[in-house]
């Protein structure tokens, strides 16, 4: 396809989309009519139903929600080149069919939205997807207050327990949906809650424990065993609850496809009750949601890379929206912005679902569906570069064992490390790929020339034992921060979990975060160590940190300390503002060889520093620096601008290699009056222009990039890049 783009003597690349797609026929004309489920089928749909009922919850508001209408719906995503929908069909309050066991959205009249859309999109054989809520069901939990959680002194909790007759009345819900020859569901909020309470302590769970434990429900959150039963108890109790509709559901259908919004990846934590690989491999295939307002604008592409991590290979899906703030806002985001998030997504693998939050009454925005159908339209006209296998250099490890028991009840203490460290990665244009300790596997690890543990505080014997042949047999491992100094429980170690690879002795763990790393002399073989980093200078890097011993390893630089006050050392004075260094209490960086790998100890947290408030540069150097030291040579290496990331993939088969940039442009945000320091970025409102350049050690055929107003010149093995947009693709043949 980058050969037509080539041709077309056209100034701009939506264009050259606009012109590929009158070319190519509409999504529904080029999608194959094989056996394929629609989700492997589909790139993009959207998703479309009213706000939530948050103005229409009063049986007397007529106005909410009257002008929502299946066949418009239909009509208007046909045009944009939606290839599927996924229409609201029930929410806490009402549902949008005829319904026997919830009332109808009294706005709709005579009128059922999900009989409109299924009839309407028959027109097109497009396929349905019925969103039901599961979880916030207030009407039913008024109804039936006998489905309530309780806390552990038996009072209401507003939320619905998933061990109560509530799994009943939800097969009977998805019975009266499947009468009307949907296509699939899409099931939302299976979750047990984002915050305390935490737990249920009602009757039927309390008789389920028991009977499945023997014993008594812990008396809160205790962080004992008895807690540690608990989490598995509530996690087994939303994946028991998916499995049954899914089976109750395929057992009455089995054409129907069930997916459910997923929230086992960060920043949520053990309180949603979902963990990352368990609840993510019940559905047909996994969904999750992304978005700068609730991830950041990494996290866009941290969402993509953890859905495809929970079980590599299979389709995945992402759900991304229109508005500027959250999903329950009525704006629309300026086409750049749009278009640098389903890109970003689509690059990754992902299959994409764009949510329209509908105006209070109903009726479709047309603003919203103008830019839709344009960056649709890109999507479509890019199709063939995307789902290729992508290139990843790196493994990030990330552990929900850690994230249970070590982040407990503050999620980011272990959290960070992980989002600094991908953050990281990214701006210094490593490509990575997540590693999960539900599914890591020896073959897993292998896929990677360096595996990354980020403050992995609490590892098993099977994952030492996992590292070690990794690493024996030719492997990179890099530990920072506190990892392996807690057992399974949350407690700290006497003796690291992996003394034998780092080479050291632990010492003792720092109570601090503002601790300074600084590189005196450094020996020229591991003078790369320090590339960029002005030697002598402690300089901060911000989070956990460990004084070790070095027992075979070698040493580079040093751990510092923070000063203290005489007042903060009275403890009259906090220390959440960082002081300066103190002095040196051990190495920072330990170097140990261990059969053919080799494993780099940072005794201090440069990936949590990234994610902080003080990220100064150099703490990400180190990372750097040391990703480098341990993989200098890659297949292929990326220079650009920070603002810029790049993704890697290889279609062996047709030998040719594609390098898509994503460039994030927007102007510097100005800090709110409250929340400070909680700043949104600003939109993105134009086109940037930036250089970069790609190193290729492989020999190659041919460059072409896809957008005709990029420049490439050859230099040997190194191709430099002018860019003009907020994505291209470079295509190397090889």
């Amino acid at each position: 396809m980058h050969d037509i783009f080539e041709k077309i003597a056209f100034a701009t690349p939506a264009l050259c989309i606009v012109f590929l797609q009158l070319v190519l026929g509409t999504p529904q004309q080029a999608r194959a009519a094989g056996s394929k489920p629609w989700y492997e089928t589909c790139l993009v749909g959207m998703e479309v139903g009213p706000t939530g009922a948050q103005f229409g919850n009063d049986p007397n508001d007529l106005g909410y929600a009257a002008q929502f209408n299946g066949r418009d719906i239909v009509h208007q995503c046909a045009d944009i080149g939606s290839e599927y929908i996924v229409i609201w069909a029930r929410d806490g309050e009402y549902a949008y069919y005829d319904s026997t066991l919830m009332p109808k959205c009294p706005g709709l009249g005579q009128r059922d939205v999900l009989r409109e859309t299924v009839e309407e999109a028959a027109k097109y054989e497009m396929p349905v997807i019925a969103y039901c809520v599961l979880q916030y069901g207030s009407y039913t939990l008024k109804q039936h207050p006998e489905y309530g959680m309780r806390d552990h002194e038996g009072k209401p909790i507003n939320l619905l327990c998933f061990n109560s007759g509530y799994r009943d009345y939800l097969k009977d819900l998805v019975v009266e949906m499947l009468e009307y020859h949907i296509d699939g569901f899409h099931l939302d909020m299976v979750d047990q809650g984002f915050g305390p309470p935490h737990g249920c302590w009602c009757n039927h769970c309390k008789e389920l424990f028991k009977k499945t434990y023997g014993m008594d429900m812990p008396s809160g959150v205790t962080w004992d065993e008895g807690w540690d039963k608990m989490l598995q108890f509530r996690y087994d109790t939303s994946a028991r609850l998916e499995k049954d509709l899914r089976a109750h559901i395929h057992q009455l259908d089995p054409a129907v496809t069930v997916d459910f919004n997923y929230h086992g990846y960060p920043p949520f934590s053990w309180e949603v009750g979902q963990r990352p690989v368990q609840h993510a491999v019940i559905g047909d295939f996994v969904t999750g949601e992304t978005g700068i307002w609730g991830f950041s604008a990494l996290g866009v592409s941290l969402t993509s890379q953890f859905l495809a991590a929970t079980h590599p290979g299979a389709v995945f899906q992402v759900a991304m929206q229109r508005g500027v703030r959250m999903y329950h806002d009525q704006t629309c985001r300026p086409v750049p912005d749009l278009r640098w998030e389903l890109m970003t997504l689509l690059a990754h693998g992902t299959r994409v679902t764009v949510v329209d939050k509908t105006p209070y009454d109903g009726a479709l925005d047309p603003v919203t569906y103008d830019r839709m159908k344009t960056i649709f339209a890109e999507a479509h006209a890019k199709q063939d570069h995307f789902g290729q296998k992508p290139i990843q250099d790196v493994g990030l490890y990330y552990s929900s064992r850690s994230r249970d028991w070590y982040g407990r009840q503050d999620p980011p203490k272990y959290q960070m490390a992980f989002s600094g460290a991908h953050k990281a990665l990214v701006y210094e244009h490593f490509p990575l790929g997540i590693v999960l300790d539900e599914n890591v596997t020896l073959a897993r690890l292998k896929q990677f020339p360096v595996v990354l543990l980020a403050n992995t505080t609490i590892l098993s014997d099977r994952e030492v034992d996992l590292f070690k042949t990794y690493v024996t047999q030719g492997g990179n491992l890099v530990v920072t921060g506190q990892t392996g100094l807690y057992d399974q429980m949350g407690h700290l170690r006497e003796r690291s979990s992996l003394q034998e690879l780092i080479g050291a002795k632990l010492v003792r763990t720092l109570d601090t975060v503002d601790n300074h790393f600084a590189f005196a002399e450094v020996d020229p073989h591991v003078a790369k160590l320090a590339q960029n980093i002005r030697l002598d200078w402690p300089f901060l890097v911000k989070g956990p940190a460990a004084v070790y011993e070095a027992t075979n390893a070698r040493t580079v630089g040093e751990l510092y300390k923070p000063h203290r006050t005489v007042r903060q050392q009275k403890g009259v004075e906090g220390n959440d503002w960082p002081m300066s260094a103190d002095a040196p209490v051990g190495p920072a960086i330990l170097i140990n060889t261990v059969g053919k790998g080799k494993v780099i100890t940072l005794a201090g947290s440069p990936d949590y520093a990234t994610a902080s408030e003080h990220r100064i540069s150099e703490a990400r150097f180190v990372l750097r620096n040391v990703v480098r030291f341990l993989d200098p040579a890659p297949r292929i290496e990326i220079e650009a601008p920070r603002h810029v990331e790049a993704i890697i993939t290889d279609d062996a088969e047709a030998r040719r290699l594609r390098v898509h940039f994503l460039a994030y442009q927007a102007p510097p945000a100005t800090t709110p009056p409250k929340n400070r320091p909680y700043v949104l970025p600003s939109l993105i409102a134009d086109l940037p222009l930036y250089r970069a350049a790609i190193t290729l050690r492989c020999p190659f055929k041919r460059v072409t990039a896809l957008n005709p107003t990029t420049e490439i010149r050859i230099d040997g093995n190194r191709l430099r890049l002018l860019v003009e947009d907020i994505h291209d693709v470079v295509v190397i043949d090889y």
